[in-house]
């Protein structure tokens, strides 16, 4: 693998981070200018996994605002078709291993969001310490840039060790309920006024969580009409124009409030 001499002195650099760390959230913001030289990139995003709350947070920019990243939270999620399956390969990915650039450029979530900052070529990495996402790196080109190339990946590859004991090191856990079984959020949602099925419940949740109709279907071992099928009757009695309002239905019924959002009735 050949570095360049900015390259090499940008390895240094996270390694020597890595080493002296003591604040995770510290750590992760400070990777990103050494990160993006390592990688030739443009802008870096690192989030923290919340098992307990299945949402990411505590995110570190660097060429993207914390405004922007705010409306990937709260609407972009939902139709996000990389980070999910990026996260389940847990080793450094590229995003045209998951979908195709030509397939990709068609959706919302790439013309809305990712091309406001410019961001053409993705990879994604996520750190696991045994079982536990302890965080992420998020790192985008813009298109001039060409992908990522295999040399590059291996860089990545290289301070993933470092990167992941570091974090595992100084994470500190915050205060979180345990996570929810899914069984018992489908049983609660299957007794709420709106009259989910048990599949279109198991589907609506799995939405809230921000997971894809792909990922969907591998969860639970359907095919991918059949997601989109039960989906298709979930937006119907949650009355939800999109994912994100469906997402607010669902948690909205968790809550034990199905009026909490007025202007809307279970039926």
């Amino acid at each position: 693998m050949f570095l360049s001499s900015s390259q090499t002195k940008a390895l240094s650099q996270v390694m020597c981070l890595a080493a002296e760390a003591t604040d995770a959230d510290l750590l992760r913001e400070q990777l990103a200018l050494p990160m993006l030289s390592l990688l030739n990139a443009d802008t870096y995003v690192s989030m923290a996994w919340n098992t307990g709350m299945r949402r990411f947070e505590r995110a570190k920019a660097l060429n993207m605002s914390l405004e922007h990243l705010r409306s990937w939270d709260d609407y972009y999620r939902f139709i996000d078709p990389l980070t999910q399956p990026m996260m389940q390969r847990r080793r450094p990915t590229v995003a045209t291993q998951v979908m195709p650039q030509s397939e990709l450029s068609r959706t919302e979530f790439f013309n809305d969001f990712l091309q406001r900052d410019r961001m053409h070529w993705g990879v994604n990495v996520y750190f696991h310490a045994g079982d536990t996402c302890v965080g992420d790196f998020r790192i985008w080109r813009h298109k001039d840039r060409g992908n990522f190339t295999s040399h590059e990946i291996e860089a990545l590859r290289l301070v993933e060790p470092a990167v992941t004991a570091a974090l595992a090191r100084t994470r500190v856990e915050a205060p979180e309920e345990p996570a929810p079984r899914l069984a018992d959020q489908i049983d609660r949602l299957m007794r709420q006024p709106a009259q989910l099925s048990r599949r279109e419940a198991e589907v609506a949740w799995l939405v809230s969580s921000g997971c894809p109709d792909k990922e969907i279907a591998r969860q639970l071992k359907v095919q991918f009409p059949t997601v989109r099928y039960h989906l298709g009757n979930a937006f119907r009695k949650l009355q939800a124009d999109n994912r994100a309002c469906l997402a607010a239905r669902v948690q909205c019924l968790l809550d034990g409030d199905p009026l909490a959002h007025a202007g809307w009735e279970p039926r």
